[in-house]
């Protein structure tokens, strides 16, 4: 599930804020003070919708079967009905919602898909309903959920992903390398990835584009600095000297990951499960891989759970989604999704309750990492950064890697392509 899932969740967040600002409208579920305060004091009965994203299925519908009849029995009197959409059009289908006045009262949206709604106040602003939410959930997970020019925090964080290093020691080894000498750094790799070139390695270490963080001031774009532009420029010249491989820029290309499985690369980034695929996939380099925490912060994968500022009842809505998120339905639902993590501070700190303990010990010790890294990582998604956008910075940083254009001049027409297409 989860690169599919990844991968959609990316997709169209600019489109998403310019259909609904287009048509005009405006949630207006009322005072954001007096929804919340009825959110969290009211009374818990009635009937509620609660919808999910491309969940009904054989694996998961027991679970949440389970969970809404637990959530009724605590609260005698509540209904909870629950529909689910397919994975292809959801963002379509909840600007439909919201545009027909329809939204679900409790619905799973990732923060690029919550963005456009709680900026046209159609959602509950949690930080005012539920004053323990930074405490309770993991940090950056909740941070994810609160937007630029937005007062408020729109999401209760529900399971997460995170990624790491994985290195072919097995080769590396050959160049005095151990697990004790991995790169701690971006800088100390680039050091790494020219070494083992010049020593004459046959496969690369390096084989992405770099990955910036995508910074905004005001409404528009600013990650056209010079920091940025020297970074690229390493890149550059890294590809210049045929110490990455030519597949970067291939239309083909689908990743440092898939390199790696072909034993084309030294490295790459991928998340716990990556040693599951490793065995089923390129077994021969699984003995050979050891795995590493990502240099600087790692990366935030989340999804999470939403209340309608429209309900009618915010109070069952608020306790509903609340329920689906508490340490222990977190717990369940993870173990069901293996790779992922729960959105809570006390559920993620622990992997025995989730993870399953494999026979591959590397991905035990992946799990740990990714465990760990739930106190730091953060989620660099910027709402305002569309897939088109980011086509486009791709283009532009091709023609740098091809010497066409400078390092530079490539993040400063990325950055100008957004600003003009900024909703």
């Amino acid at each position: 599930m989860s690169a599919t899932r990844r991968t959609f969740l990316a997709a169209g967040s600019g489109a998403a804020a310019a259909t609904l600002a287009g048509c005009g409208l405006s949630g207006g579920g009322g005072n954001s003070d007096d929804v919340a305060e009825q959110a969290a004091s009211g009374e818990i009965t009635g009937e509620i919708t609660f919808q999910s994203w491309s969940l009904k299925n054989e694996k998961f519908t027991p679970f949440f079967e389970q969970v809404i009849q637990d959530f009724q029995d605590k609260y005698p009197g509540t209904t909870v009905n629950w529909m689910d959409q397919p994975g292809e059009g959801y963002q379509d289908k909840v600007l439909a919602q919201a545009n027909s006045e329809a939204l679900p009262d409790v619905i799973n949206l990732p923060p690029n898909l919550a963005y456009p709604l709680a900026s046209t106040d159609f959602l509950l602003d949690l930080a005012k309903a539920v004053p323990e939410l930074s405490s309770t959930y993991v940090p950056g997970a909740v941070e994810g959920y609160q937007f630029p020019e937005v007062e408020g925090s729109f999401g209760f964080p529900w399971y997460l992903g995170t990624d790491m290093n994985w290195w072919n020691l097995g080769e590396l080894s050959g160049f005095g390398i151990d697990e004790a000498s991995l790169p701690t750094s971006l800088d100390e790799m680039f050091e790494l990835a020219r070494r083992v070139h010049d020593e004459g390695s046959e496969n690369p270490v390096i084989s992405n584009m770099p990955e910036f963080v995508i910074t905004s001031e005001e409404g528009e774009f600013t990650f056209n600095t010079a920091e940025n532009a020297a970074l690229l420029q390493k890149y550059v010249d890294l590809y210049a000297d045929g110490a990455m491989p030519a597949e970067v820029l291939n239309n083909d290309y689908t990743g440092n990951a898939a390199l790696y499985k072909q034993g084309k690369v030294l490295w790459t980034t991928a998340t716990s499960s990556f040693a599951g695929d490793l065995k089923k996939e390129a077994p021969s380099l699984l003995e050979a891989t050891t795995v590493s925490p990502r240099f600087g912060k790692p990366p935030l994968f989340v999804q999470g759970i939403c209340v309608s500022k429209k309900s009618a009842i915010p109070a069952t809505a608020l306790a509903f989604a609340e329920f689906l998120t508490n340490n222990e339905n977190q717990i369940a639902f993870c173990t069901l999704a293996q790779g992922f993590l729960p959105g809570t501070q006390e559920a993620a700190a622990d992997p025995s309750t989730f993870a399953e303990a494999s026979d591959i010990e590397l991905q035990n010790e992946a799990v740990q990492v990714a465990s760990e890294s739930m106190d730091t990582a953060v989620d660099t998604t910027n709402v305002l950064w569309t897939e088109d956008m980011n086509t486009n910075l791709v283009q532009q940083m091709a023609k740098a890697m091809l010497g066409e254009i400078t390092a530079q001049a490539a993040l400063d027409a990325a950055v100008e392509y957004g600003n003009q297409n900024l909703a």
